[in-house]
């Protein structure tokens, strides 16, 4: 008898995720624990594993597809010519939230992408498709979603004026209510000479016939590769029963800061890059900082971080506080004269991990890999 494979909850505020790699294929054999999809949550990117051995007989999404949490995704059976249940063949209509069926999934996929309320935008039919936010996207015609009135403290001055937060306000806000309310933070540094670093870049720069000095971009790729090994690629998760959650790729937050706003950028996959896509995928996303063209999606999904303060070169120390979700932030400053060394600290979530595990990973990204 076929069996279902369906996307599971894996988020508790998730109704649908995106799909983002498919490893296997129609007639390939599969056993109980192979990975069968990878899918995007807003949190981090997670494996589907097949509960039992079988043949897939049918894949009902792709690649890029959004559909909700209990779609059927796949169908495993005991025989490769086994038939796929009636109902199964068409593909799975589009599901909107739980309570609200009048929303299609990619439709509030898109809705929070852009911060927008189901209510604003007009519909075409009975449901609001993806198409309807597209078109009222493309219209220009985004309201500012209407505030509450501000609640003013008692011993608040009288000439306090009150204004909604901007987008990287309410961002910079979230993260540190997040590490006041979850993270136990810690922060270690160390000192190393940067003259190592400094050849590799300029090195890699040469070759590439680069403008600018990649020097930052390739510390942080060297941290993508390094914090999974040093267990540095994931985060606790408390509740009833608190567990400890690995993610499978690694989403390098990178901070920018452009005027008067910082914004944190999200190299989304940074581990399925090689050094020079990263570097190039991180430029992008500066460039598009720098101009306040990063999109949402952009913006959020770090499962670890990295900032500088090398631009300032008189800082010796700054203590970063954690995005969300994430157990490790390394902060870089430069040396404000040749000849003395450089600093690498880190801010991290002593639940996930401890000072020597910090210690080791800052020990390793004070050295460029091995050239050749």
């Amino acid at each position: 008898m076929a069996l279902p494979v369906p996307i599971p909850r894996v988020n508790n505020n998730d109704d649908v995720v995106k799909i983002v790699r498919i490893p296997v294929d129609v007639g390939d054999v599969v056993h109980a624990g192979d990975l069968v999809f990878e899918v995007e949550t807003e949190k981090a990117v997670v494996g589907i594993e097949a509960e039992q051995d079988g043949f897939v007989l049918a894949i009902r999404c792709a690649i890029g597809d959004t559909v909700a949490v209990g779609t059927t995704a796949l169908w495993l059976g005991a025989t490769r010519d086994e038939p796929v249940p009636e109902e199964a063949v068409a593909a799975p209509a589009e599901a909107g939230p739980a309570g609200d069926a009048t929303v299609t999934a990619k439709a509030l996929l898109l809705l929070r992408q852009h911060n927008l309320s189901a209510s604003v935008v007009p519909r075409s039919g009975p449901r609001l498709t993806a198409a309807d936010v597209e078109a009222f996207l493309a219209s220009g015609e985004q309201p500012v979603p209407e505030q509450p009135p501000a609640t003013l403290p008692a011993n608040l001055p009288a000439a306090a004026l009150t204004r909604p937060l901007t987008p990287p306000e309410r961002g910079l806000l979230s993260t540190v209510a997040w590490q006041r309310d979850h993270a136990v933070a810690a922060y270690l540094e160390i000192e190393y000479d940067p003259r190592a670093w400094d050849e590799y870049a300029a090195a890699f720069a040469k070759e590439r016939r680069l403008l600018l000095n990649p020097l930052l971009s390739l510390l942080a790729f060297r941290l993508v590769r390094l914090a999974p090994e040093h267990s540095a690629n994931g985060t606790i998760i408390e509740g009833a029963e608190p567990t400890r959650a690995t993610y499978q790729h690694v989403n390098l937050g990178f901070t920018v800061q452009a005027g008067d706003s910082l914004y944190l950028c999200v190299v989304d996959l940074a581990d399925t890059l090689d050094e020079a896509a990263f570097v190039a995928r991180l430029g992008e996303l500066q460039r598009r900082a720098m101009a306040h063209k990063l999109a949402p999606v952009e913006m959020r999904g770090t499962t670890v971080a990295f900032t500088s303060m090398a631009r300032w070169g008189s800082v010796r120390r700054h203590v970063p506080v954690l995005p969300p979700y994430t157990a490790l932030m390394v902060a870089h400053t430069a040396p404000p004269e040749d000849g003395r060394p450089a600093v690498l600290g880190a801010s991290y979530d002593h639940r996930m991990l401890t000072g020597f595990d910090v210690v080791r990973l800052l020990q390793k990204l004070a050295n460029p890999p091995k050239q050749g």
